[in-house]
């Protein structure tokens, strides 16, 4: 007897369960390209980014950013563009644009921790109704049954359970999985963050720019990049 004869056999609440495990596998899989976008060794990242801040110019972090659609480089990315309004506007920024990121990573783990808790549910629920089944030929029969009979009905109903149970351990394994991942990547957000405003707020990204333009004598290219911004 093969998957296929297991499934048919089990009723008709196997097939809601197999509507649950499709719905979970395309979450899951989803939640698998989202997050592999973000990773990112944010160690590096910022290593680097503090090079290219130290030499005071703002529009070439900006475009260093760009170049990543990782959620770090979003959040700092936000921040460089209200440098000219001040530190408050600046932090206030990455705390904004922290929230939304952490939003889109954690967006639809609900939905994987409801299958892994439904399926089993719906499993159970077709036993039942399976075992109510059984006895009602016991009760057809006068009690006078063979247990073969029974038997039968019985192993059918226990199968709704079984793979409601797979797919309910399944779907719990990922979602702990993708909150435990998802923790990490927001821990290391609120760090590079933090790193990143102490960088703005110490000085010295200011006095970079500040030399830098002074030096040339002229409005240097971040200076230009904002007011062409506000013009639009």
């Amino acid at each position: 007897m093969n998957l296929l004869d297991l499934f048919l056999k089990g009723g008709i609440f196997m097939y809601p369960i197999l509507f649950c495990s499709i719905l979970a596998l395309v979450v899951v899989v989803e939640r698998f390209l989202v997050l592999r976008k973000a990773n990112i060794d944010a160690g590096q990242f910022m290593l680097k980014l503090r090079s290219v801040l130290q030499r005071g110019s703002v529009m070439e972090a900006i475009n260093f950013c760009s170049r990543s659609d990782a959620p770090l480089a979003n959040i700092l990315k936000k921040g460089l563009t209200k440098y000219p309004e001040g530190h408050d506007r600046v932090r206030e920024s990455i705390e904004n644009a922290g929230k939304e990121e952490a939003f889109k990573l954690e967006h639809r783990l609900g939905i994987v921790a409801s299958m892994a808790g439904i399926a089993p549910l719906l499993g159970f629920l077709g036993t039942v109704t399976g075992m109510i089944g059984a006895f009602r030929t016991v009760e057809q029969l006068g009690g006078a049954v063979n247990p073969s009979d029974l038997a039968g009905g019985i192993w059918e109903a226990l199968l709704t359970t079984a793979f409601g149970l797979i797919v309910g351990v399944v779907a719990y394994g990922f979602y702990n999985y993708f909150v435990n991942k998802v923790g990490r990547f927001v821990f290391e957000m609120e760090m590079a963050s933090e790193e990143f405003l102490d960088l703005v707020v110490s000085g010295k990204l200011e006095d970079g720019e500040i030399s830098s333009a002074a030096g040339k004598g002229k409005p240097g290219r971040t200076e230009e990049y904002f007011t062409r911004k506000d013009n639009r």
